[in-house]
């Protein structure tokens, strides 16, 4: 899978990088940076910040910039830079994609509003708004079960009629029909993600480009080689690595999905398990299931080609004109 236009900085394994917090509860920085770049060296296509996974409902505005300002140095050009916009006003987000583009964003994800669930009026005129504030290629998240709003592919057309900015669905309803149907009412028009690991291998049969990945923060090689299997339609390889795969997987698609996919990266020397309130790092059983799950799949993890790393040349920050 290549790019060839705007559309495609939401092609391949997009990463919904954690955020990382110090002791006292500010964003680490310097370990964000070690990170992301690790992650532009393992092959990834794209790193969009500030999303759900990114604990984006527990970040300012400019703590979600900032993210931004990280990454332009950071990652080689081949890498999107790329972020997610959210909040419980649209003015709020709209206000968010602009400095987003400001300090060099490739794209946006943009959510639902947080907290108010809208009609099909209230919403489109939300998505609306944010779409034709910028001039970047944005990616719609749809995720009903956790935002209660669901934006079908009739209501994808009709904002994608009114807005050449929406290029892209992230699609996590869990119902790998959507994908089917979104590809056969706009075809090329959009492209299609898989929002949720564990649909990863359906989602990509079923026609999606994209994957906006989760345990990729943790095991970047596999997740990259999985999708790879997937999109070149070797399935016996496919379905070997996504059988290995998808106890971890699962942990994209729990409430405490945060807390689990932090507790993998610092149980494999990547990170840290803080979160901020109201999240709570896990304790007890639930801490030592996910533990036990990583060590018994890293006890089986597979073997994979040797391929050389895809980090190129580093691109000099870029910024919007004022």
């Amino acid at each position: 899978m290549t790019r060839s236009s705007s559309a495609s900085v939401w092609t391949g394994v997009v990463v919904a990088v954690t955020t990382p917090f110090g002791t006292g509860g500010a964003i680490d920085h310097p370990s964000f940076v070690h990170h992301v770049g690790w992650l532009a060296d393992h092959g990834v296509d794209g790193i969009v910040v500030a999303g759900s996974l990114g604990e984006g409902s527990v970040l300012s505005s400019e703590e979600r910039t900032s993210l931004v300002d990280d990454l332009i140095p950071v990652l080689p050009e081949r890498v999107s830079a790329l972020c997610a916009v959210a909040a419980g006003r649209t003015a709020e987000v709209v206000a968010q994609a602009r400095a987003a583009a400001k300090a060099g964003a490739a794209g946006l994800l943009v959510l639902p509003p947080y907290v108010y669930r809208g009609d099909r009026a209230e919403t489109k005129a939300h998505f609306a708004a944010v779409l034709g504030a910028t001039d970047l290629p944005c990616m719609l998240y749809n995720n009903p079960v956790a935002y209660g709003t669901d934006v079908g592919p009739e209501e994808v057309l009709e904002l994608a009629e009114d807005h050449p900015t929406l290029v892209g669905v992230k699609e996590s309803s869990g119902d790998v029909r959507r994908i089917t149907a979104l590809k056969a009412l706009l075809g090329d028009r959009v492209e299609v993600a898989v929002g949720l690991d564990d649909a990863v291998l359906e989602g990509v049969s079923a026609g999606a480009q994209g994957w906006v990945a989760g345990l990729a923060n943790a095991l970047p090689d596999e997740s990259v080689a999985l999708f790879e299997a997937a999109g070149r339609g070797d399935h016996d390889r496919a379905a070997e690595l996504y059988q290995w795969f998808l106890p971890l997987l699962r942990f994209d698609t729990t409430p405490k999905f945060v807390q689990q996919i932090k507790l993998v990266e610092e149980a494999m020397g990547l990170g840290s398990a803080r979160v901020r309130p109201p999240r709570l790092e896990l304790h007890g059983a639930e801490r030592e299931q996910v533990l036990a799950t990583l060590r018994d799949c890293l006890s089986r993890r597979p073997v994979l080609a040797s391929r050389p790393r895809r980090h190129d040349r580093v691109r000099a920050p870029k910024r919007a004109k004022e």
